[in-house]
C-alpha cells in the first residue's frame, strides 16, 4: 500500500471514483455534530455513547440489537427511528428528548461541499466513471443535484444494502459494469474504508478537500484540483 493509502499503479490506473455523500461531498460529520447538538436538550457527548452502546467501540463489529441497520437498510420507518433514538438519548443525558422530528433538525445542519462536488464533476469530464456510495438515515438526498454528476446513485435505504457489507460494493460495481480493482473508493469512516480495502479497492480516507484532492489527481494520473 502506498502513502496515499492505494494499491493502484501506473499501469493499473483505476476506471472509476466512487464517493460518500455525508462528510464527504457535505460539511464533515463532526461540524454537523456540533451544530446540531447545540440546539438539541442533550450533548454531542451523549449521541457518541448512544452510537458507541450500538456500534461497539471500533465502529466496526455491531455490538448489540443496533436499529441503525434496520434504518439504513430501510427496514425501519423515520419516526420509528427517532422514538428509539430519543429514548437512548433520554437514558444518557437524563433530560426528555422530544422524538419528532430529530432528523429532519439533524439533516438541516448538512452543508454541501461545492469543492468534493467539484471534484467529482472533474473526474467525470476527464472521462472517469462515477458514483455515489451513501448509507441514509430516511432520504434526505439533493437528487437534483446528481444530474450530470454520477453514472450510479447506490443509497442504502432505497437497495436494502448498506456499507461497510460487501454487496453493496459490488452492486456499486456492478452499475458501472466495473470490478473493484478497477474503481477507487473514498469515504470519511474508517471502517467502510477498510471495508472496501479488503474488497480490492483503491481506497481514500477523506478528510480534507486538499488531501483527497492531491490523493486522488495522483491515482488517477490527471489533475483533480479546482
Amino acid at each position: 500500500m502506498s502513502p496515499a493509502g492505494t494499491t493502484a499503479t501506473a499501469a493499473q490506473t483505476p476506471l472509476a471514483l466512487i464517493v460518500d455523500w455525508g462528510g464527504v461531498l457535505t460539511n464533515d460529520l463532526a461540524s454537523v455534530m456540533t451544530s446540531w447538538t447545540s440546539g438539541e436538550d442533550f450533548e454531542a457527548k451523549h449521541f457518541a455513547e448512544v452510537m458507541t452502546a450500538w456500534f461497539g467501540r471500533d465502529a466496526g463489529l455491531e455490538a448489540a440489537v443496533n436499529p441503525i441497520l434496520a434504518l439504513e437498510r430501510g427496514e425501519l420507518a423515520i419516526p420509528d427511528f427517532e422514538l428509539v433514538l430519543a429514548e437512548a438519548l433520554t437514558e444518557v443525558s437524563s433530560t426528555p428528548v422530544p422524538p419528532a422530528g430529530l432528523l429532519d433538525r439533524l439533516f438541516g445542519h448538512f452543508q454541501h461541499a461545492h469543492d468534493m462536488t467539484g471534484l467529482v464533476h472533474r473526474a467525470r469530464d476527464s472521462g472517469l466513471k462515477t458514483a455515489l456510495l451513501s448509507n441514509s438515515w430516511g432520504d434526505h438526498y439533493p437528487d437534483h443535484l446528481f444530474d450530470g454528476m454520477f453514472d450510479a446513485v447506490v443509497i442504502s435505504g432505497r437497495v436494502g444494502m448498506r456499507k461497510p457489507e460487501p454487496e453493496i460494493f459490488h452492486y456499486t460495481c456492478s452499475l458501472l459494469g466495473l470490478a473493484p480493482r478497477q474503481c477507487v473508493f473514498v469515504d470519511d469512516l474508517k471502517h467502510n474504508i477498510e471495508a472496501a480495502d479488503r474488497l480490492g479497492f483503491s481506497t481514500v480516507h477523506h478528510l480534507s478537500y486538499g488531501v483527497t484532492a492531491s490523493e486522488l489527481s495522483e491515482i488517477f494520473g490527471r489533475d483533480l484540483n479546482r
